[in-house]
């Protein structure tokens, strides 16, 4: 299946500020979910972050919520994001029915939340880089499960090629210069 951005969304689950520095692979995670969601806002691909009891857990990464200006943020209580009424309500309005998703922890909210968007009828597209636990075994072990359950599991680098889809425009050109070309020399880790 391959994504469309007018039918895409991008959903950052958890990235909190008091969770990132226990997570194996937190940082890469903030880092490659800041990038997929700059790419996202410049070709009009929605972004959303959740924040799992933020009293306990902080808000958002600040690197994640300075540049990230058009995103729309979303407290929960329920471990799958989809599961609390506001934002399933929001999402069937909004049309998007492929979810490309990352966060934390891939093994408790992110995967709670996959499933739930694939028991929804939504596509779900796993971001392997970016979907992160304490312990990465478990984010392993997340990342085949929701592949069981139909999802696919991707980069960023085809997430964003997919939405550009074709080179020959200004947003590619725009695209290319100010994100895909200086990324490309990054080392990463993908959890598999």
């Amino acid at each position: 299946m391959r994504l469309k951005r007018e039918e895409s969304l991008l959903l950052i689950v958890d990235l909190q500020a008091g969770l990132v520095p226990v997570l194996d692979g937190g940082d890469q995670a903030v880092a490659e979910a800041r990038w997929l969601g700059s790419v996202a806002e410049v070709l009009d691909v929605p972004v959303w972050l959740t924040e799992q009891y933020p009293v306990g857990l902080g808000v958002s990464d600040p690197r994640l919520r300075e540049s990230l200006e058009g995103a729309r943020f979303w407290d929960k209580t329920r471990f799958n994001a989809h599961g609390e009424p506001a934002f399933a309500e929001a999402l069937a309005a909004s049309g998007r029915r492929q979810i490309v998703l990352c966060g934390a922890e891939a093994h408790i909210c992110v995967l709670q939340t996959g499933l739930g968007l694939r028991e929804a009828g939504y596509e779900v597209f796993w971001l392997a880089e970016a979907a992160v636990s304490r312990r990465s075994g478990e984010a392993s072990l997340a990342r085949r499960r929701i592949e069981r359950a139909g999802g696919w599991a991707v980069s960023a680098d085809m997430v964003a090629y997919e939405w550009l889809e074709r080179c020959d425009d200004a947003r590619f050109k725009d695209v290319h210069r100010r994100f895909l070309k200086p990324r490309s020399p990054r080392s990463l880790r993908f959890f598999d």
